[in-house]
């Protein structure tokens, strides 16, 4: 396959950045979308060119770090993350622009890498139990309910990519701060605190600049991990209850 990149190439947080065009030639249809970036930045590096910094780290789609806009996509044209996407998704002769998140809490700190430190601050205004519960208890020790625990594993499954933020026209992270909600207020262990877990973590969401959620369910369609839309409405009951009882 013969491939035209246009690529976000931006030296640092302060520069203004810009497209760049390249061209990939003999790429395998069979090769992951960061394995043809690799194949691009061997061939700059030969030629004495800067080559195109991403983030990457696990490539099993675990961690999310990989994230990228394809071609106006978070993650590209499959519902999977970019390190387990594929080029037998895209055609021969194809032109693919490839973009960093873009959120005014996700500030460019070089080409396509961005940071997201502002998800791990919402997790630590909340997304945590920090009741004391001494030696760790049997796994059947506390009984839950089933649909509840169904429930709180399919929002754990969240993996904090990003992706949400960056396919929200608003750059809201509702669906990532709703799942990491939703995941600890449906278990036993996180029912202490689960009415100021909302309030102190929607709190750091707005803090942090992230815009509101209006429900255009865009961050939902884009999730690796498919987390629903309707975790969010699961955060807004929970957050009546905390305005009604003055948390």
């Amino acid at each position: 396959m013969n491939i035209t990149l246009k690529i976000w190439r931006q030296a640092n947080p302060e520069d203004a950045g810009a497209m760049h065009e390249y061209k990939v030639h003999g790429v395998s249809e069979e090769s992951s979308f960061l394995e043809m970036l690799d194949i691009l930045n061997e061939e700059l590096f030969e030629a004495g060119e800067e080559p195109i910094t991403f983030d990457s780290d696990c490539r099993e789609g675990i961690c999310g770090m990989c994230g990228v806009v394809i071609n106006g996509i978070a993650h590209g044209p499959e519902v999977t993350t970019t390190c387990q996407l594929h080029m037998r998704s895209f055609n021969d002769g194809d032109t693919i622009t490839i973009e960093p998140w873009r959120a005014t809490a996700f500030p460019v700190i070089k080409d396509l890498v961005v940071d997201r430190s502002a998800l791990d601050r919402i997790i630590q205004a909340g997304g945590y139990i920090s009741v004391n519960t001494g030696a760790a208890p049997d796994a059947h020790s506390t009984p839950v309910p089933k649909q509840n625990a169904d429930r709180a594993f399919e929002a754990a499954a969240c993996i904090g990519c990003g992706a949400c933020v960056a396919a929200c026209p608003n750059a809201s992270a509702m669906l990532f701060t709703s799942a990491k909600v939703t995941h600890l207020n449906l278990l036993p262990q996180g029912q202490p605190e689960n009415l100021t877990r909302v309030t102190n973590m929607l709190n750091q969401h707005d803090a942090e600049g992230f815009g509101t959620c209006t429900n255009i369910g865009e961050c939902a369609a884009v999730c690796p991990k498919q987390i629903p839309l309707d975790v969010i409405s699961t955060l807004n009951r929970q957050l009546g209850k905390a305005v009604l009882k003055g948390v």
